[in-house]
């Protein structure tokens, strides 16, 4: 969309001349090309003139840099003062046009001291003149449309560049948008298979309901302010691992052991909230909470072989299900987690889930070198 430019007022008192400003854009290449146009056009027409070719090439150089001033002052005026019917590119041409014939007419009135009645009765002169405005028309014109094309081809590839950019900027939006909602579902999952396991404890009458609850509610008064962090990491998400894993050992303390293993310097790196504690929680509720013996689950976080940060849960409880044959269970935190890798690195991050022998899953996350700086 393009911006109408604000209404011309007129220079403000004491404000600097347009002058400068119009100077500032005569580039050292328009310059230098035009320079070069009127060496090479008083070299040509040096034989057909009188005058020593110094003069002829002043002529020519005073005409260029005449033709080149008129050129960017069309193009600096406003678009509103503009008749509707003539396009910018139309006025910079008529400019041109307009210039060649009047600058010369200048150069010659000089040479014969502003006598315009020699002017008009030395043939010599008049074919000087036409010679030199003619040429300097063609020229000017030639020139003058080439930069006119090689602007809009600058201005196109200028667009085209603005509306990637703006393509890009529509579709990060959308990834966050999505990962957003998925982070929203995420979350309420997780709170309510939290509270159903306390809800079980209470119906059944534990004295353990208690500590559990007041457990849960320092968890989340410790974490629910961390889901929306601008810049979480995965020392974050080691700590809700941690307390999620000292919260289910309440539940079952015969039954479920934990560890975690993770390289103290890896704490920092940015890491998608509650990623890992989907893993963990879907080990003990899916592999240690069905089987009578529990078991055990082991967190680990370290750095692969190609730099890149591999997580990995491993437990020890009933394993995959028959027709598994290691394929991911169904469900939505595993959805939803493969869902949000896909959105935040694409095809370079992994979610892998394997059998263990003689029994229990391993469950890893990897993601590539540049996703954990």
């Amino acid at each position: 969309m393009t911006v109408p430019p604000p209404p011309d007022t007129g220079p403000a008192p004491g404000a600097t001349p347009p002058w400068p400003s119009l100077l500032g854009q005569l580039t050292l290449r328009s310059v230098a090309m035009a320079v070069a146009m009127a060496v090479v056009v008083a070299a040509l027409l040096n034989p057909l003139f009188m005058p020593p070719f110094p003069v002829v090439l002043g002529r020519t150089l005073f005409l260029a840099m005449v033709l080149l001033l008129a050129f960017h002052a069309a193009g600096r005026l406003p678009v509103h003062r503009l008749p509707a019917w003539m396009p910018r590119w139309l006025l910079q041409l008529a400019a041109i046009v307009l210039a060649a014939p009047l600058a010369t007419a200048c150069i010659y009135l000089l040479y014969v001291g502003g006598n315009v009645l020699v002017l008009f009765d030395n043939p010599g002169v008049v074919a000087g003149f036409s010679w030199i405005a003619g040429t300097g028309l063609v020229l000017g014109l030639v020139l003058a449309l080439g930069a006119m094309y090689r602007e809009r081809d600058a201005q196109a590839r200028s667009q085209a560049l603005q509306f990637a950019l703006e393509r890009e900027t529509l579709e990060r939006q959308a990834a966050d948008a999505r990962l957003a909602l998925l982070q929203s579902q995420i979350e309420p999952h997780f709170l309510f298979n939290t509270l159903a396991n306390v809800q079980a404890l209470v119906e059944s009458g534990s004295p353990r309901a208690a500590p559990v609850l007041q457990t849960l509610i320092d968890y989340l008064r410790a974490t629910i302010p961390r889901f929306h962090d601008a810049r979480p990491t995965l020392g974050d998400e080691l700590a809700r691992v941690q307390a999620y894993l000292a919260l289910m050992q309440m539940r079952m303390p015969d039954r479920l052991q934990w560890r975690v293993e993770a390289d103290p310097s890896l704490a920092p790196l940015r890491f998608p909230p509650m990623a890992l504690l989907t893993l963990v929680e879907n080990a003990v509720r899916h592999g240690i909470d069905p089987g009578e013996d529990g078991g055990e689950v082991l967190v680990q976080a370290q750095r692969d072989a190609a730099g890149g940060l591999c997580l990995a849960v491993r437990d020890t409880g009933v394993g995959l299900p028959a027709e598994g044959s290691g394929a991911a269970p169904a469900g939505t935190g595993l959805a939803n987690l493969r869902a949000r890798l896909q959105a935040m690195y694409g095809d370079a991050a992994r979610l892998h889930l394997a059998a263990r022998q003689p029994q229990g899953v391993d469950a890893e996350i990897h993601l590539p070198a540049e996703a954990a700086p």
